[in-house]
C-alpha cells in the first residue's frame, strides 16, 4: 500500500502514544489497508474531533475507551492509512466493537460520514485481518444460514422441538452453553416462543386491494421477520389491502442483504441484492414497502452496495426510489381505514427508536403520528430514546456481553415509562428487548407499530404480555 510522506498530526501522534496496545511498525513496515477501495483521506480529514459523538456512541457508553469510539476510530483509519498502525487483530477489535447504529452520524455537527467510512472499513477487516477458528465458525453459521430464508426456515421445526421438549429449559437451567459458548448462547437467548402455526404461513403472490385500488405495492418479507415475526407481516397485508392498495410478493425474493453488508462481506452482500432486484423487476410497482428498519436501510442503498456493477448499477437507483419503510409510506399516502379502541380503557404506549429507522433512514415522527391516530393512544418517550438496544444486526451474537448491558439499559427505559406496550419496528430490536424483559421478569407486550395499527383496523385488544 501506498502511504505519504506527511508528518504525522500531533493529535494522531497522541492518540497513539495514549493507546500503546497498537503498537508500532517496524522501520520500512507498511501493513495497512488494501488498494480496494479504503477509507476515504477527504472524509477523516473533516472529523474535527470535538467529541460531540462520544455520549451518543453505545460502545464508548459501555467501554469508556476512546479507541471505541467514533472519533478513536477515525483516528485509527487515518493512522492505518498513513501507515502509522498496523491493521491486525488489536486495532480491528476496535472496529468490531462499533455497532453500526449511526447515532454519531445524527450527532455529529461537522457533518462527518462516519457511516461511509465504517462501511469502508470492515471489508478491509474482513480480507486482511485473520479470525481465529470459533469466530471463523461462528461467522460462517450466521452468513450461511440467516440471510438465506429457506435454509431458516428449515430449522424452525428443530427449533420449535427444542423449546416444547423441555430441552431449552434443561439447557438454560445449567447455565453451560453460556459458560462454555457465549456466542451460541446469545444467540439461543433470543429465541422468541414458536408455534407451527407461525412457521407455516405462506402469503399469496398477488392481493387484491379491499375497495377502490389507489396504488399498486410491493413487499419485502426478510428474514427474520418471515420466519419469527410471521405476524408482523400478516398485519401489513391485511393494512396495506384495506388502504386500498394491491400487494405484490415475488415468491424469488431473499434477504434484502443486511447482515452480511453491515459486516463488510462485499460479495456476498451484492449477490443478495442482485437477487432482490431481479425478483421485484417487471412487477410495474407504484412503491416497494419493507416494515423491518434494519431492512430497509440497507435497500435504500443498493445504489452504494452495486455502484461499481455496470449491469446492476442504474437498476439498483430505480429500485432505490421506489423503497419505502411502512409508517412513512402511510404518512406520504395517507391512512384512510378506520381505526378502533385497542382495550376498554386508555392505552399508554412507548415508541422504541430502532437506529437505522432514526438514524439511518432518518424516519422518526411518522411511526408515532401514526400509533396516534388510534384512539384513546397515548405515546411516552423514554429516557436516551436515541441510545441503541444492543441489537445491531448480529452485534448481539458477536458482542454479547456489551449488547447485553445495552439491552438492559433500554428495557429499564421503556418500562420506566409505565408503558402498556412497547413498539418496537424491527425485529432484531424487538427480539433484544424481549430477552431483557425476561431477565427482567417483566411482561410488557411487544408489538410492531403495524400490528397495533392492524389490531386497531380490526377491533382486536392489546394483548397482555406472554415473554
Amino acid at each position: 500500500m501506498q502511504t505519504s510522506d506527511r508528518p504525522i498530526p500531533a493529535k494522531e501522534s497522541n492518540f497513539l502514544a495514549q493507546n500503546p496496545h497498537l503498537g508500532e511498525l517496524a522501520a520500512g513496515q507498511r501493513s495497512g489497508f488494501d488498494p480496494d477501495s479504503p477509507p476515504d483521506p477527504k472524509l477523516l480529514d473533516s472529523c474535527v474531533h470535538c467529541g460531540f459523538c462520544l455520549s451518543t456512541c453505545p460502545s464508548y457508553r459501555v467501554l469508556g475507551k476512546e479507541t471505541d469510539s467514533p472519533r478513536g476510530r477515525i483516528y485509527l483509519m487515518d493512522a492505518i492509512n498513513e501507515g502509522t498502525a498496523q491493521l491486525d487483530r488489536t486495532t480491528a477489535q476496535h472496529f468490531d466493537t462499533c455497532l453500526g447504529c449511526l447515532a454519531c452520524v445524527t450527532t455529529c455537527p461537522s457533518g462527518v460520514k462516519y457511516d461511509q467510512l465504517i462501511s469502508a472499513t470492515r471489508p478491509q477487516v474482513e480480507r486482511n485481518v485473520p479470525r481465529s477458528l470459533p469466530e471463523q465458525a461462528l461467522r460462517t453459521l450466521i452468513f450461511q444460514i440467516f440471510p438465506y430464508p429457506d435454509r431458516l426456515k428449515l430449522l424452525m421445526p428443530f427449533l420449535l422441538l427444542y423449546q416444547q421438549s423441555g430441552l431449552q429449559t434443561l439447557v438454560r437451567s445449567t447455565g453451560l452453553l453460556k459458560k462454555w459458548l457465549p456466542n451460541l448462547a446469545a444467540m439461543e437467548e433470543i429465541l422468541p416462543r414458536l408455534s407451527w402455526d407461525t412457521l407455516n404461513r405462506d402469503f399469496p403472490e398477488t392481493i387484491p386491494a379491499q375497495g377502490s385500488q389507489r396504488y399498486r405495492v410491493g413487499m419485502i418479507l426478510g428474514c427474520v421477520q418471515r420466519t419469527l415475526f410471521s405476524g408482523v407481516n400478516a398485519a401489513t397485508l391485511r393494512a396495506l389491502t384495506a388502504n386500498g392498495c394491491e400487494v405484490v410478493i415475488p415468491p424469488s425474493q431473499g434477504c434484502c442483504s443486511a447482515l452480511p453488508a453491515h459486516q463488510g462481506q462485499t460479495n456476498q452482500a451484492q449477490a443478495i441484492a442482485r437477487q432482490m432486484i431481479d425478483a421485484f423487476a417487471a412487477t410495474n410497482l407504484d412503491y416497494i414497502i419493507i416494515n423491518a428498519a434494519g431492512c430497509g436501510h440497507t435497500l435504500k442503498e443498493y445504489h452504494h452496495i452495486l455502484q461499481d456493477d455496470p449491469q446492476y448499477r442504474d437498476r439498483a437507483v430505480a429500485f432505490v426510489e421506489k423503497v419505502r419503510d411502512i409508517h412513512e409510506f402511510f404518512v406520504e399516502v395517507g391512512w384512510i381505514a378506520p381505526l378502533q379502541p385497542i382495550a376498554p380503557e386508555p392505552v399508554t404506549l412507548v415508541y422504541h427508536d430502532a437506529c437505522h429507522l432514526l438514524h439511518g433512514q432518518k424516519i422518526s415522527a411518522p411511526p408515532r403520528d401514526l400509533l396516534q391516530q388510534i384512539p384513546g393512544v397515548t405515546l411516552r418517550e423514554p429516557i436516551d430514546s436515541q441510545l441503541c438496544c444492543g441489537s445491531a444486526g448480529i452485534y448481539n451474537l458477536l458482542q454479547p456481553e456489551i449488547a447485553d448491558e445495552l439491552g438492559e439499559l433500554k428495557v429499564q427505559n421503556l418500562t420506566n415509562t409505565g408503558a402498556d406496550a412497547i413498539a418496537s419496528p424491527n425485529p432484531g430490536c424487538s427480539l433484544q428487548i424481549q430477552k431483557h424483559l425476561g431477565l427482567q421478569n417483566k411482561t410488557v407486550p411487544v408489538l410492531h407499530p403495524i400490528e397495533l395499527l392492524d389490531r386497531a383496523m380490526r377491533g382486536e385488544a392489546l394483548p397482555k404480555g406472554d415473554r
